[in-house]
């Protein structure tokens, strides 16, 4: 396997610079159902699971407010809010918006899930990962997803992947990674769509290209994008 040390990020973030916001968040939800705190409601739209995965979320912000690090104090050195705290956000966003049932499309625009992924791109920015003033990925970001790329192609299995490596997956690999971690989730959810047993090995072949090229463009905000086993699906 590739050497990837130093090469850090959350899923999250690298999916957002492989496929934008909407890749962005959909590694959220799929974080949220391994966790049991998202599921599959009527075909094409997601809920929230009351329970404790979703309690344990950072409660948001009010309006204008800023990101707290895990001890609770306001964040004032820009180190004090990491990735992880940034991607934990996101997931609360996403999850206070399923409270009422969602397709994954109305959720990309909803303002709160927007302000989170603008705040996973302010980590990206101060990580040299995005270039002013357009947020483009940098040849820094670039390198890192082919690294990642390389190191982690696209799963075969699910069985024995650890819940990181299924959420990079899906960040490195978009639908045809949904398609082997989470299948009836993605398909139910309208994360993927229904394909026929000839189309499935063009699913492999283009992973090499666009993360997320199957379902067409992802554009959303000011952004672009976006088997057997244990755990939920």
């Amino acid at each position: 396997m590739t050497d990837t040390a130093g090469v850090g990020g959350t899923p999250h973030e690298t999916a957002l610079l492989a496929g934008g916001p909407r890749a962005a968040v959909t590694v959220a939800l799929v974080a949220l159902h391994l966790r049991g705190a998202v599921e599959a409601g009527a075909p094409g739209t997601l809920r929230a699971v009351d329970g404790e995965a979703g309690r344990a979320l950072p409660p948001l912000p009010p309006p204008g407010g800023g990101l707290e690090p895990p001890d609770g104090d306001t964040a004032g050195p820009a180190d004090a809010v990491t990735s992880e705290v940034r991607a934990a956000y996101l997931e609360s966003a996403v999850y206070h918006c399923l409270r009422e049932p969602s397709e994954a499309a109305e959720l990309v625009r909803d303002p709160v899930v927007r302000w989170a992924v603008a705040e996973v791109r302010v980590g990206l920015a101060e990580a040299g990962m995005l270039r002013y003033p357009l947020l483009r990925p940098t040849r820094a970001a670039r390198r890192r997803l082919k690294t990642l790329r390389k190191a982690y192609p696209l799963p075969a299995s699910r069985r024995e992947l650890p819940d990181h490596q299924r959420l990079l997956a899906v960040a490195l690999h978009g639908e045809a990674a949904l398609r082997v971690v989470v299948p009836r989730f993605a398909l139910r959810a309208g994360l993927t769509d229904r394909v026929s047993l000839r189309d499935k090995g063009l699913l492999r072949s283009s992973s090499r290209g666009g993360t997320y090229g199957g379902g067409g463009s992802h554009a959303c905000g000011s952004g672009t994008g976006c088997g057997a086993g244990g755990g939920p699906d």
